[in-house]
């Protein structure tokens, strides 16, 4: 037999987003907002529009990966001439050098991490449309590993921004950052916002509305 567990929506609880005083809703005209009792912050049972405002991030993420991964990331003039490399092309040169461990850190962290954080918000916001009610823990699972990888994919742009303080040799060569640095930079915000802006809570509604 299942255990059966009372949650803070259905005992008319919230919990408060700044301060996390879980408190009771508090009867209020349509027209006013709740707040908070002890910071006075607004209260919501649950995120404000979370399943418009991470799809809105998610499409606009994948839209800015394009320019990403197919502009260059870095431009490097040596002795008068000029070399672009994108991500793949990068990866693909530290390949051919022998530096497999750098090559494999590089697309892990920018190709890989970037396109799995896109596939898991859609599976979790498709599984919640859809109110299906299978696994629950796992995909809660699913949603902290997309909030705990996030950060790392600055990785590629941390590597850019040390090779262009380092690699400075006056006429002999010189590297800058090229135009994908800006839009991998805005995927990497937008799929962070985007983790941000999904409330888990949802998955569970769903199992206890079908309960």
């Amino acid at each position: 037999m299942k255990a059966s567990f009372a949650s803070a929506r259905k005992l008319g609880l919230v919990s408060c987003h700044d301060c996390h005083l879980l408190s009771r809703m508090p009867q209020r005209a349509a027209h006013q907002e709740a707040a908070c009792p002890r910071c006075g912050g607004e209260l919501h049972q649950r995120k404000p529009n979370s399943l418009m405002r991470t799809w809105a991030l998610v499409l606009a993420a994948m839209i800015l990966y394009i320019p990403a991964n197919v502009l260059p990331m870095t431009i490097t003039t040596t002795l008068g001439s000029v070399s672009a490399d994108t991500i793949m092309s990068g990866v693909i040169y530290f390949m051919h050098s022998g530096s497999w461990a750098i090559a494999l850190v590089i697309f892990t962290a920018s190709v890989f991490v970037p396109f799995l954080k896109f596939t898991i918000l859609i599976y979790l916001l498709l599984s919640v449309q859809f109110k299906s009610i299978k696994r629950p823990r796992d995909r809660t699972r699913l949603y902290q590993f997309t909030e705990a990888v996030g950060r790392w994919s600055m990785l590629d742009i941390y590597v850019v921004t040390i090779l262009v303080a380092l690699v400075k040799l006056g006429a002999f060569a010189e590297i800058e950052a090229g135009p994908a640095a800006i839009y991998f930079a805005a995927v990497v915000v937008m799929t962070m916002l985007a983790s941000e802006s999904f409330d888990p809570r949802l998955i569970w509604d769903v199992v206890e509305d079908e309960s």
